[in-house]
């Protein structure tokens, strides 16, 4: 579905029933990073997956940020009419999470991040910046090889061939100037506070994952008031299709503690 949100329309996948399960995809990503997660947990919750402004079937919206794509998530949930969700974001969507649960605590009932960061590094700032000049002036063929090459592990690469075309056709279906902003955005954003973070908090990444390496996500867990860490072995950066079943057995952990 389509909805109308804060001047933009977003596009909208939501099946099953139940408890609000909302999920936000991180940067070149869709609502289809997250189709292992709503199959496992579709059919006892209700669960949300957006494609953010200038990503997949969304239009772009004329500026955003890591506040305006938290604003825009609130205002998804009022126009469902969902009062509290679960919320897990991967990547840059584990950013706009964070960012969501402290602007608006009583929103969240708990987060799940993936490949998480509390911010981008300094150091890597202009590089994002570059390659929303690259996205722009050549397209994404380019940035998508890159991504694969770096951001899936050594042992996805060998052994699951799928997960490598798929997160390819991904980042190539991606709108250049819809890509671009969301890189800019990126480089320009800073992290939410953690300490006004008090919901539970899972923290899950992949030994292999060199853009949320395991120190930094050991990192933003000992910062935020009340998180964990599980760490996959042998998993990239792109979680939850590299390590789909894993992925879904933490989640599930994690909802059931």
């Amino acid at each position: 579905m389509r909805i109308e949100i804060n001047g933009h329309a977003l596009a909208v996948d939501v099946s099953g029933e139940g408890d609000a399960l909302l999920l936000v995809h991180g940067l070149g990503g869709t609502s289809n990073f997250w189709a292992p997660v709503a199959a496992a947990f579709a059919p006892g919750m209700r669960v949300i997956a957006p494609d953010l402004p200038g990503a997949g079937r969304s239009a772009p919206a004329a500026a955003i940020s890591f506040d305006s794509l938290a604003d825009d998530l609130l205002a998804l949930l009022d126009a469902l009419g969902i009062e509290r969700a679960h919320v897990a974001g991967h990547s840059m969507g584990s950013i706009v999470c964070q960012h969501l649960a402290a602007k608006a605590p009583a929103r969240v009932r708990d987060l799940v991040l993936l490949g998480p960061l509390a911010a981008l590094p300094d150091a890597a700032r202009p590089a994002l910046e570059a390659r929303a000049v690259t996205a722009r002036e050549q397209g994404m063929e380019p940035i998508a090889e890159v991504v694969c090459d770096r951001g899936l592990s050594a042992e996805t690469k060998s052994t699951r061939p799928v997960v490598v075309g798929f997160v390819r056709e991904m980042m190539l279906r991606q709108s250049a100037e819809g890509y671009a902003s969301q890189c800019l955005a990126l480089a320009a954003g800073q992290r939410a506070d953690p300490a006004s973070i008090r919901c539970p908090t899972l923290l899950v990444s992949g030994t292999d994952d060199t853009t949320a390496p395991p120190a930094s996500v050991e990192a933003l867990a000992a910062a935020l008031p009340a998180a964990r860490v599980e760490m996959l072995p042998g998993c990239g950066h792109w979680t939850a299709v590299e390590k789909p079943a894993e992925v879904v057995a933490a989640m599930s952990r994690f909802y059931h503690a």
